[in-house]
């Protein structure tokens, strides 16, 4: 156990750091497992952006590699450029 009074403030601002960062990791992860599950391009287009944001929220605190938050953008564009239109946005601009 730590003695001194300055690392006992440490203990607790690393265990405060450490519960903000799991949330935010956590919360990025499941707007991740959103987007894939996204099945027409305009839900998934206006979901990108916000999650493009978390991920490099994240990369720029060091909760992930900036190189891993790289990746996963990477992916999810291709991911949501190869979604197709959904035929109900089709009906909508053709009546």
């Amino acid at each position: 156990m730590a003695n001194h009074k300055s690392s006992l403030k440490r203990i607790r601002a690393n265990a405060t750091k450490r519960l903000r960062n799991r949330y935010q990791a956590k919360t990025t992860r499941t707007f991740i497992k959103r987007l894939r599950a996204a099945e027409d391009k305009k839900s998934a287009s206006d979901l990108l952006p916000k999650v493009i944001s978390m991920l490099d929220r994240l990369a720029k605190k060091n909760i992930i590699h900036k190189n891993k938050a790289a990746n996963n953008k990477s992916k999810l564009t291709k991911f949501v450029n190869g979604l197709k239109i959904s035929q109900f946005f089709y009906d909508i601009k053709a009546s």
